[in-house]
C-alpha cells in the first residue's frame, strides 16, 4: 500500500513538473507574440506618418521624384509583408529610403525651416526609436523562447506539443551592421 502512495506521489510530481514546463513554454510564446505585436504597431505608426512626410516634401523636392516613389513603394510593401524575415527585410529597406529622403531634404533650406516638416521629422525620429525598442523586446523574447525550446528537458515537451523556434528580427544588409569609419584630415 505504501508503494502505491509513493508511485502516485511520483506521478503527481512528474505531472506537475511537466505542466510547469508547458506553462513556461506557453508564457514565452505569448511574450514573442506580444513583442511582434509591438513591432507591428510601431511600423504601422511609421507607415501612417509617411504620406504626410511625402506631402510635406513634394512641393520642395519636385525633381527628387525617384526618392519619393521609392519610399511610397516600400511603405506599401511594408504593410503587405508577412512573417518576421520578410518584414525585417522590407523595414530595413524602408528605413534606408527614409534616411535618404531626409538627407536629400537637407539640400532644401525652405523645407528644413518648415514647421510642418520639423514636426514630422521629430515624429518620425520618435517612431524609429520606438521601433528599435520593440525590436529589442521581440528579439529578447525570441531568444528566451528559443533557448527554452532547445534546452533539456523542456525541449521534450516543446517537441511533443509542437513548439517551434522563431526567427529574430535582424538587419538584412551587412552594410548597416558595419561600424562607420571616421577619419580626420
Amino acid at each position: 500500500m505504501i508503494s502505491l502512495y509513493i508511485v502516485l506521489g511520483v506521478v503527481v510530481v512528474l505531472l506537475l513538473w511537466l505542466a510547469a514546463i508547458y506553462n513556461k513554454l506557453v508564457t514565452n510564446k505569448n511574450m514573442v507574440a506580444e513583442g511582434w505585436s509591438g513591432i507591428d504597431v510601431q511600423v504601422k505608426r511609421r507607415a501612417d506618418l509617411i504620406p504626410n512626410l511625402i506631402e510635406a516634401v513634394k512641393g520642395y523636392m519636385g525633381h527628387e521624384r525617384g526618392v519619393l516613389e521609392k519610399v511610397t513603394e516600400l511603405r506599401t510593401q511594408s504593410l503587405k509583408a508577412q512573417g518576421v524575415g520578410e518584414k525585417a527585410q522590407v523595414e530595413g529597406a524602408l528605413g534606408a529610403a527614409l534616411a535618404k529622403l531626409l538627407a536629400v531634404a537637407e539640400n532644401y533650406p525652405d523645407l528644413k525651416a518648415s514647421q510642418n516638416f520639423i514636426e514630422l521629422q521629430k515624429s518620425l525620429a520618435d517612431v524609429e526609436e520606438q521601433i528599435q525598442l520593440a525590436r529589442r523586446y521581440y528579439n529578447g523574447a525570441a531568444r528566451s523562447y528559443n533557448i527554452l525550446i532547445a534546452s533539456v528537458p523542456s525541449n521534450i515537451i516543446a517537441n511533443t506539443f509542437g513548439f517551434h523556434p522563431v526567427e529574430y528580427f535582424e538587419i538584412e544588409d551587412a552594410g548597416d551592421r558595419a561600424v562607420p569609419k571616421v577619419s580626420f584630415p
